[in-house]
């Protein structure tokens, strides 16, 4: 995460797997493929925050249950309620939170990508949408899918949020190796925790 103030604005760059909340003046911004950004807001009490997070898998092979539920929907709990938290600590009131939504692109559309990497964005897309409809979050706004990543820019003076689309070449590419280094490095570090006995006190 890097952060920074200009003027009395403080600004928060997120990266994989991050998240910030705020009930300052700050803006808070990323950039997406594959991976999505909850950008949530208590307009009464002027608090945000704003994740973003990637599946551990496709949505191939996905049980009749809701994809939020999955073993691969658990990590996008856990990012969703580690800003809700945040946000809940700082004052907010869960039932006026509302949220904008963007992300999940897949560079390569075709679902047959042996590794299974390249239909994360609709995996992540479905589970984001499926995680605010159970849990009562009014969707406000949203952009996700296509093939092309988006920076994000997200202000909490008004909880607009700009979004800029980029070029599907070049950086979709760079995008698209950092978020699997993510996705790999993710996936290492649950397989540790769970090599890892439980411990009752």
């Amino acid at each position: 995460m890097i952060r920074f103030k200009k003027g009395n604005t403080t600004h928060v760059i997120l990266s994989p797997g991050e998240y910030h909340v705020s009930n300052r003046n700050t803006t808070i911004s990323t950039l997406l493929g594959s991976c999505i950004s909850a950008c949530l807001y208590d307009p009464h009490h002027g608090i945000v925050g704003m994740n973003h997070f990637l599946l551990s898998g496709g949505p191939q092979n996905i049980p009749d249950k809701p994809f939020y539920l999955t073993d691969a929907g658990r990590y996008g709990v856990n990012a969703m309620e580690l800003v809700i938290n945040g946000m809940l600590r700082l004052g907010a009131d869960r039932c006026h939170i509302r949220a904008k939504v963007f992300g999940g692109s897949s560079f390569l559309p075709s679902p047959d990508t042996p590794d299974g990497f390249f239909s994360v964005g609709e995996a992540n897309s479905r589970f984001i949408m499926e995680f605010l409809q159970n849990d009562g979050i009014p969707l406000v706004a949203y952009d996700i899918g296509g093939n092309r990543g988006r920076k994000v820019l997200f202000s909490s003076h008004d909880f607009s949020v700009i979004v800029r689309k980029t070029q599907p070449i070049g950086t979709a590419l760079r995008l698209l190796k950092k978020e699997k280094q993510f996705w790999i490095n993710s996936a290492f570090a649950r397989e540790r925790q769970a090599e890892e006995p439980d411990i009752w006190r």
